[in-house]
C-alpha cells in the first residue's frame, strides 16, 4: 500500500500520495514555478503498517511540495432575474487557485 497523508490548508482537507497533483486554495506566498512549500497541518499519515492520527494536527509532521502554477478556474456565470419587474443583472467569477504537486511525505 501507498504512503498517504491527510492535510489541511485553505480551509479544506485533501487526501495526497507521492507524487500527486491537486489544486488548493490560492497560496499567496509562492509567485513562480518550482517554489517549495511545506504544509504544516497534517491530520493523519499511513505507511500500511502504521497509522497515526492527529490531535488534531500531529507534531513535528511536514509533507513537501512543489508550485506547478497560480492560475484561475473557468468563469461561472451568475444571473439574477425578476420577471415583469425589469430587474435583471448578470456577473462573472473566475475563482484562484494553485496547482501543487507532492514531493515528499513524512
Amino acid at each position: 500500500m501507498a504512503k498517504i497523508a491527510i492535510i489541511e490548508t485553505g480551509g479544506k482537507q485533501y487526501v495526497v500520495m507521492q507524487d500527486s497533483v491537486l489544486d488548493v486554495e490560492i497560496l499567496k506566498s509562492v509567485q513562480k514555478a518550482g517554489d517549495k512549500i511545506t504544509f504544516d497541518k497534517v491530520l493523519l499519515t499511513d505507511d500500511g503498517k502504521e497509522t497515526m492520527v492527529g490531535s488534531p494536527y500531529i507534531e513535528g509532521a511536514e509533507v513537501a511540495a512543489e508550485l506547478v502554477k497560480n492560475a484561475r478556474a473557468p468563469k461561472v456565470t451568475v444571473l439574477r432575474y425578476r420577471q415583469k419587474s425589469r430587474y435583471y443583472k448578470k456577473k462573472g467569477h473566475r475563482q484562484p487557485f494553485s496547482k501543487v504537486r507532492i514531493t515528499a511525505l513524512p
